[in-house]
């Protein structure tokens, strides 16, 4: 039996895709926004569920240069909250363009190149300071650039040697792949990466073994999408219903108790948009799975390609 009452706050972590910016892929996001989603607005709704994370014991967040201002709402939050206890971790490789758009064809570059790595490192550094403790790949696919650029590859790695913790992030069908191919990777005769961010949720398990061997060998895993952009929570298919049903808890929950089951994740990020949902969310703590809802909740599981044909239709609303 999985019992998620025992404390499992300390997995728990903050991600700031959904607050960052305006716009955004998160079904069930756009209810729960302020009516007007100024910057002030954002900053706002952003330090209100970084203050209920605090609170309810959470001590880990992430972010991205391509969040729009969230490593910005987060500097500011850190700065006037005085948390020297934040674990921060963020991501290079996307240039947020949106501009804070909502209606606009392309909200966000993807570049895994030594100019875009040199202009945003420092970037993350100068915000987050000492808090920023895992830098990622954001987005790593077994066809990146970076595979071959030797002289990145150095960048990086003098950025491994001065203690940084650097690490990927993955989507995509390959993610399992684009993990393996990363952990091959060494410079110096070490390991370039120590962590990965990849998504696993009840809709989309297959990256799973990959990550338990990553976990095994040291690297730290962070889980992301853990409610399938909000599908989960949104609209549960049936046996997570039906799972949520008998412990008389939340979809959402549920779907986040599932996560936590899995012994190999480290963090699992939490895509809250309201103080509301983050209480909610935060009700897995008390939803223990038993062998039965296990198996029921594996049965959830589609095909890779067609989740992630599903994700890249979400609209950025």
């Amino acid at each position: 039996m999985t019992d998620a009452s025992t404390g499992p706050v300390d997995r728990f972590g903050v991600g700031l895709a959904a607050l960052g910016r305006p716009a955004y892929i998160n079904v069930g996001r756009v209810d729960v926004l302020p009516e007007n989603r100024t910057v002030d607005a954002m900053r706002t709704r952003t330090r209100q569920v970084l203050d209920e994370a605090y609170e309810a014991g959470i001590r880990r967040v992430d972010t991205a240069r391509s969040y729009g201002s969230a490593e910005q709402f987060l500097a500011e939050w850190l700065r006037d909250r005085g948390h020297e206890d934040v674990v921060v971790s963020s991501k290079w490789g996307y240039a947020y363009v949106a501009e804070w758009r909502v209606e606009t064809e392309v909200h966000e570059i993807k570049e895994h190149s030594l100019e875009r790595f040199r202009q945003q490192w420092p970037a993350s550094r100068e915000a987050l300071g000492e808090n920023l403790k895992l830098y990622q790949v954001h987005s790593l696919t077994t066809d990146s650039p970076l595979f071959e650029d030797t002289e990145l590859q150095r960048e990086l790695a003098r950025l491994r040697d001065s203690g940084v913790l650097l690490g990927i992030s993955t989507t995509g069908a390959d993610q399992a792949a684009a993990i393996e191919a990363a952990w091959e990777l060494r410079v110096g005769g070490e390991q370039l990466f120590g962590a990965v961010q990849a998504t696993w949720n009840s809709l989309e398990p297959s990256a799973g073994r990959a990550l338990s061997h990553a976990h095994e060998g040291g690297w730290r895993v962070l889980v992301k999408e853990t409610l399938a952009n909000g599908r989960l929570a949104s609209r549960p298919p049936e046996p997570l219903a039906a799972v949520a049903g008998r412990h008389g808890a939340g979809a959402d929950a549920v779907a986040l108790a599932h996560v936590l089951a899995q012994p190999w994740a480290d963090t699992v990020l939490l895509g809250a948009a309201s103080v509301g949902q983050l209480r909610s969310n935060l009700a897995a703590r008390s939803v223990s799975l038993n062998r039965r809802d296990l198996d029921e909740l594996a049965a959830v599981a589609g095909d890779p390609a067609t989740y992630w044909g599903e994700r890249s239709a979400l609209p950025w609303d």
